[in-house]
């Protein structure tokens, strides 16, 4: 049978040739002026568009059906997204406030567990001028439930209700504009397991219908909105909007922090954001004073994805990083490996943006940061600072591995 012998061909192939449309102009935005136009970058923005062309549809349709919802990992080695951080891993699951919905498994040791129900998506951020980021974000946290908060058996065994009546324990409550269930795991040590999840709507008695013409045509919509979004928004939205967090005119400075209050308090979470240029020759000293708390650090590219944290040195937190003998944190940002413990790999970017969360309160210190030689870094530090050789290097290199395959199931 050939085109137009069913009376939604019209209907399907203009949505399609539509995202085809959308699609050939997000690639447009990789040559977007903010992008350095050097080879290893300008790929770098090609491979951001693929890999979230690769959950596309995944996000706009196969989990869309509120009614039989589904945990999507939203980011991870192979997807990067939204300022995503190295050691969090994030799962999302499309909910509304007519349904409850039964989310159960085993909690795993990760420092860090965070259970958000996100409400509508305003077209501006409510009490500003500033638009929303583009779907699937921009919607304003309602209610959160943090791990510590989690009832569980002694195995760590638990079942965590969203929406319906009230419980005192282990409950989430929904409103009508309720959209979405955002988790997010936080990692510190590289031997800490992640969380079993599982979800279910309490009620389910039948399969999913299979998508119609009609459904189909609002995922391309969905998608092709979705890939122009990403593209255009970063790093823009924040560079346009993200003051004080993240200013781009203080090239290798740190802003203040930013938290503890509104949204940033129910992801219980607190970010300051570096925006960094190396020559190649150069080198940045970020210097901190060390303190309690669980924070992390993560390298990030142009369009605020994280770099390759499977095989780069490219995040610390507290447990992995050495202080000096002042009690002092420095990281020593680089293009090459520059035999200090607490290096992070610029994977050959010539800019780029690193950002700094403190998770469960305001951050408790403030930021330095030198601009040097190469040639000049073992003069700038401690004459303790903590050096490792090639072959150390290379096994932080497989036990940085072998905890992401963890993390994610043997990727």
């Amino acid at each position: 049978m050939s085109f137009g012998a069913s009376s939604n061909d019209t209907a399907l192939r203009a949505a399609w040739q539509q995202f085809c449309t959308q699609l050939q102009a997000a690639g447009e935005q990789a040559f977007k002026d903010s992008n350095p136009a050097n080879a290893l970058q300008r790929a770098d923005a090609f491979r951001f568009l693929t890999q979230n062309l690769g959950q596309a549809f995944d996000l706009a349709l196969e989990t869309k059906d509120t009614r039989y919802p589904a945990l999507h990992r939203f980011c991870g080695p192979t997807r990067k997204l939204g300022g995503d951080a190295a050691d969090l891993v994030y799962h999302q699951a499309w909910i509304d406030g007519e349904s409850v919905y039964r989310l159960h498994g085993r909690k795993g040791t990760a420092r860090f567990l965070n259970f958000t129900v996100q409400g509508p998506r305003p077209a501006m951020q409510p009490g500003t001028n500033i638009p929303s980021l583009h779907e699937p974000f921009g919607d304003i946290p309602e209610a959160n439930l943090f791990g510590h908060q989690l009832q569980t058996d002694s195995d760590g065994n638990f079942e965590l209700i969203i929406g319906g009546e009230r419980r005192e324990t282990n409950w989430l409550p929904t409103t009508p504009g309720s959209r979405k269930l955002f988790i997010r795991q936080g990692f510190d040590r590289w031997d800490e397991t992640p969380a079993q999840l599982f979800i279910e709507r309490i009620g389910m008695e039948q399969a999913p219908p299979l998508p119609t013409p009609q459904t189909m045509i609002a995922a391309m919509d969905w998608a092709g909105a979705f890939v122009t979004g990403l593209m255009h928004d970063w790093p823009d939205h924040p560079y346009r909007y993200g003051a004080p967090v993240v200013d781009p005119t203080q090239l290798n400075r740190f802003p203040v922090a930013s938290g503890g209050d509104g949204a940033d308090a129910k992801r219980g979470r607190a970010v300051t954001h570096l925006c960094w240029a190396l020559a190649p020759d150069e080198a940045l000293i970020i210097e901190f004073d060390a303190h309690d708390g669980f924070w992390m650090v993560t390298n990030s590219g142009m369009f605020f994805n994280s770099m390759d944290y499977r095989y780069r040195p490219i995040s610390y937190t507290p447990s992995r990083t050495t202080v000096d003998t002042d009690g002092k944190i420095r990281l020593i940002l680089s293009h090459d490996d520059s035999g200090y413990h607490n290096w992070l790999d610029t994977q050959g970017f010539a800019r780029g943006n690193l950002t700094y969360r403190c998770f469960g309160s305001a951050p408790t210190t403030t930021f330095r940061t030198r601009l040097i030689k190469r040639d000049a870094l073992e003069a700038a530090l401690p004459s303790g600072s903590k050096t490792v050789s090639g072959d150390q290097r290379v096994a932080q290199m497989h036990e940085r591995l072998a905890a992401i395959q963890r993390r994610y199931a043997g990727l």
